[in-house]
């Protein structure tokens, strides 16, 4: 038993330094002095993190991807809530088929999806005699799209260990439907929401796919202002703004399990 335990923990560590080797050499990449990416470096630098407020572009990606993120993990919420509790309490006979629809944006290649919102969006426009394709809100639709798969999921999990005795004891009581979900439903799923609405943002921030189809002439997300600048040059900036969206995405993540413990639903 204990090689077995030998083999299986330096498996796991082989798999899990695998997994981090990027995320270590990208950091130590903008730490870089020299502007040409080389190895051994020839010194290290904190000027690379300097330079991202000197590019307006990376600036105005930031702003664009976090009000996305935001409104998308919002509608997301509003969205995807309700329909976890429709797939878990409901009891009707297309509900199995649908849960596996939720779950298709998880599923389908993010380049056949964002085609397919474009060619929707497109449609839309032609049909309503609207402005549609390339505005702000159809760039919030596409993003919700993506986020409302882990809202469910996560949603899901927490209302499959809510025992459901304890909800039907408080409507005996003359609680109606409304309270038992506010008093005693919406308390236990809580970790459940934040973890979804957490990692909806994350997806969102982090999309570049459905972006790159429906985004509008003078907007532009982080991915692709990171994606732009790559096609000219090549420098430790890049990596100093990758930096800072794992620190921002790491805080977020231990500020959000200190309250909820995201352990119970991940």
């Amino acid at each position: 038993m204990s090689l077995r335990r030998i083999a299986l923990n330096g498996a796991a560590g082989v798999a899990l330094g695998y997994i981090l080797m990027p995320l270590v050499f990208v950091t130590w990449l903008a730490f870089f002095r020299q502007e040409i990416p080389s190895f051994p470096p020839e010194g290290y630098s904190l000027r690379w993190f300097a330079s991202i407020l000197d590019q307006p572009k990376f600036v105005e990606g930031f702003r664009m991807s976090f009000q996305v993120g935001v409104l998308a993990t919002a509608l997301g919420l509003a969205l995807g809530v309700p329909a976890a509790l429709a797939l878990v309490r409901g009891r009707f006979r297309l509900r199995l088929p649908l849960s596996h629809l939720m779950m298709m944006p998880l599923i389908v290649p993010g380049v056949v999806l964002g085609t397919a919102m474009y060619v929707f969006e497109v449609e839309a426009e032609n049909g309503l005699d609207v402005d549609v394709l390339g505005t702000f809100y159809a760039l919030v639709a596409g993003h919700t799209v993506i986020v409302i798969p882990w809202v469910v999921r996560l949603v899901t999990a927490s209302l499959a260990g809510v025992d459901r005795s304890i909800e039907e004891a408080a409507q005996n009581l003359g609680a109606n439907a409304f309270v038992t979900f506010r008093r005693i439903t919406l308390p236990a799923i809580r970790p459940g929401i934040v973890a979804g609405g957490l990692f909806a943002f994350v997806t969102s921030f982090g999309n570049l796919e459905m972006s790159l189809f429906l985004v509008g002439p003078g907007r532009t997300t982080l991915p692709i202002v990171v994606l732009q600048y790559l096609e000219w040059k090549i420098d430790p900036t890049i990596a100093a703004v990758s930096v800072v969206q794992i620190l921002l995405i790491g805080i977020a993540m231990l500020i959000t399990d200190r309250y909820v413990k995201l352990a119970r639903v991940v």
